[in-house]
């Protein structure tokens, strides 16, 4: 059982890569509860970036950039964490699903997240990366996590959980889709169950 991490942040070390990990751990941990054995991966985009731009100009990935298409396309389970960029995802991050086959993430599991200096640029995981691959046709966890500078640290309120706790809220509902897909299913042959699945989580 293999966990693939997308991170598209630019500087080393990211608050981007940061919120991957944690997202990660946080799955894995709910996974190794349940009996499993995954394993992780990251995919860093920044260090791709030269790859995918000759990509989109040639239509023939590189060996290393074609290494991470089928390691993405081949995961139980995908973790996609951007950071915002003018209200929404980075351009690295889009041009690096761009030349992914557009029926390749189709009923598999994906966890989105994203990172911002304010809050007030959260909705962007709503109203841009949600439906990208609802477009792709992705089974999208409820949680997406959105972690602004203010939010490392943070337990949150009476009202609203802080970043752990959306943290271990989203990885546990990506480990359920994860546990409960057919081991060896062909990526269209599952989107039912999956579907069934998403709409059976409840979470306390």
């Amino acid at each position: 059982m293999k966990l693939i991490v997308v991170s598209a942040g630019l500087s080393t070390p990211s608050s981007t890569r940061l919120l991957a990990d944690r997202l990660a751990e946080a799955a894995r941990d709910e996974l190794t509860a349940r009996g499993r054995t995954p394993s992780t991966e990251v995919v860093e985009l920044r260090e791709l970036a030269g790859d995918i731009a000759n990509h989109l100009v040639t239509g023939f990935p590189p060996p290393r950039l074609g290494a991470a298409i089928d390691a993405v396309t081949e995961a139980d389970g995908l973790i996609v964490v951007t950071p915002v960029f003018a209200a929404s995802y980075s351009g690295l991050f889009k041009s690096f699903f761009d030349v992914i086959d557009p029926d390749a993430l189709s009923g598999k599991p994906v966890l989105i997240a994203a990172t911002g200096g304010t809050a007030r640029h959260s909705l962007a995981l709503e109203h841009a990366v949600r439906p990208l691959f609802a477009h792709l046709r992705a089974v999208v966890v409820p949680t997406a996590v959105f972690a602004a500078s203010e939010d490392w640290g943070s337990g949150g309120d009476a009202y609203t959980d802080g970043l752990p706790g959306r943290v271990r809220r989203a990885g546990a509902e990506l480990a359920a889709l994860v546990a409960a897909r057919p081991v060896g299913a062909e990526p269209e042959d599952d989107v039912t169950v999956l579907e069934r699945q998403l709409a059976d989580l409840r979470f306390d």
